[in-house]
């Protein structure tokens, strides 16, 4: 059985005043929402002010990127030791918009989410196809080229210790959202080709939902048999919302 997990990505939003405010209302709304794990990412700069909050909650801390080096003269870098020092546990690897406007390579990605499991950090491997390539019908070609760099680096082992979200790059900040037939054929897609590599990993690895989920649909992308759990956007600055994201991902 495997425990939805919802994610917020907070993006480069949020202001000491209005962390405050959401955390406090998330940890409220939180108390209610039973088997389901919750994660909050928010900026580099706010992670310590967030970890002080959480402090004693069932709610966890990721960052929104991690370093590929574990120290040394990488200007602008955060290591994953120093994210765990700060209270993380979890950080976001290869979100489509470090791919696509910041030009990380899968070759990139693959080597900060190695970085981070070695330092005991939870990877979300991001992956996933952009509006062109799924008019070109060759969005599976795209979803293991991403992961295949992956299990080169690092092996096959690495994905007993990461969650990957898939995220049609079309569906992000867009509006747009797949539909949940869409949806659940790209995981399923991903369950097969881990259950190639590891078939009992197959059925236990976290595969979550990115793209434009909102508390209207959750449900019916979450009851997906292979959908668990959403990383959200946007959605996850409103307290509210998020918290109604997550009551979706209850009982899946």
């Amino acid at each position: 059985m495997r425990k939805p997990l919802v994610a917020g990505n907070w993006k480069m939003n949020g202001s000491r005043a209005e962390n405050q405010q959401l955390v406090s209302a998330i940890h409220a709304g939180a108390a209610k929402i039973s088997d389901v794990d919750l994660l909050v990412c928010p900026p580099f700069v706010y992670l310590t002010q967030i970890a002080e909050q959480l402090a004693g909650s069932k709610i966890s801390l990721g960052a929104q990127n991690v370093a590929d080096q574990p120290s040394g003269a990488f200007t602008g870098e955060v290591s994953a030791s120093m994210l765990r020092e700060a209270g993380c546990s979890y950080a976001i690897v290869g979100h489509s918009e470090r791919r696509h406007i910041y030009g990380e390579s899968d070759e990139l990605v693959a080597a900060r989410a190695s970085q981070a499991v070695q330092q005991g950090l939870t990877p979300i491997l991001c992956v996933g196809e952009t509006l062109a390539e799924r008019e070109s019908g060759v969005t599976e070609q795209v979803i293991e080229r991403q992961l295949s760099v992956v299990k080169v680096l690092a092996g096959m082992t690495i994905f007993q210790d990461l969650v990957i979200a898939y995220e049609p790059v079309w569906a992000i900040g867009t509006g747009q959202t797949a539909t949940p037939e869409q949806a659940q054929s790209v995981h399923s897609y991903i369950r097969e080709w881990v259950g190639g590599g590891d078939e009992a990993l197959a059925a236990t690895i976290r595969i979550l939902y990115g793209g434009s989920v909102k508390s209207d649909n959750a449900a019916e992308l979450f009851h997906m048999p292979d959908i668990d759990g959403g990383l959200i956007g946007g959605a996850s600055l409103q307290a509210d919302s998020f918290l109604a994201i997550a009551e979706a991902a209850v009982g899946i």
